[in-house]
């Protein structure tokens, strides 16, 4: 409420789906979820803004149907839910892979969400698929994210290595996709992880398009949201 007095808006990043739903529900102005536990909406704006703009379609959102993103590595976070979710939406195919188990399989409600979007008209899917190849090959987009977001050390993080090593980005792993196919990761990244220094910094990668869509994203959501156009 003190908030609301104070400013037009409110972005917050979050650790969990219900503190930005407390925040929204004694506020008077809009809140921006920025991240939290279960999700990253303003991230896949600018995702969906930089696919649109290498699929030569920006500003015509309907020309992302029928394209096909690769998600691979840890697929048990919020940017893998979200882009499930955004994909379906967008009318895109969404394959994910990584590695079975607890502590990495993606939660069931979200599989459940994203199966319900799939039922409306224009509607993408999401699936997980077994392997990396299976999830890559002829796809346009092929996205990675940092398997330690969490701080992980110690015998945790080399026993997460070795399980999602398999799930490395490498040139090899991009030759599975279209030939046109670009590489995507919301940074930070660590060459040598999640992909190799050969793909993120290769010509096809888009990770800076990507960082620099965060700002003009998210501008305009703001322009839109102050002045009630939403």
């Amino acid at each position: 409420a003190v908030l609301s007095r104070m400013s037009d808006a409110v972005t917050a990043r979050v650790k969990s789906r219900e503190q930005i739903a407390g925040l929204a529900a004694n506020s008077t102005i809009p809140v921006v979820n920025a991240l939290d536990d279960y999700a990253h909406p303003m991230q896949m704006l600018a995702d969906l803004q930089v696919m649109l703009e290498h699929s030569g379609a920006a500003g015509d959102g309907e020309k992302l149907a029928g394209a096909t993103l690769a998600f691979v590595g840890d697929i048990q976070n919020n940017v893998t839910y979200d882009l499930m979710r955004a994909g379906t939406i967008m009318g895109m195919t969404v394959k994910v892979s990584g590695p079975k188990g607890p502590g990495f399989a993606p939660e069931a409600s979200v599989l459940e969400e994203c199966a319900s979007l799939a039922t409306a008209a224009g509607a993408g899917k999401a699936q997980v698929v077994d392997t990396a190849e299976e999830a890559v090959k002829g796809a346009d987009f092929v996205y990675a994210d940092s398997w330690m977001s969490y701080g992980i050390q110690g015998a945790e993080r080399e026993a997460r290595l070795n399980a999602l090593m398999p799930y490395q980005v490498t040139a090899g792993l991009m030759g599975q996709a279209k030939g046109s196919a670009k590489f995507m990761n919301c940074l930070p990244a660590m060459r040598g992880e999640e992909q190799t220094a050969e793909v993120i910094d290769g010509p096809r990668s888009i990770v800076f398009d990507q960082a620099e869509n965060r700002l003009h994203a998210q501008k305009a959501l703001l322009v839109k949201l102050i002045n009630r156009q939403l």
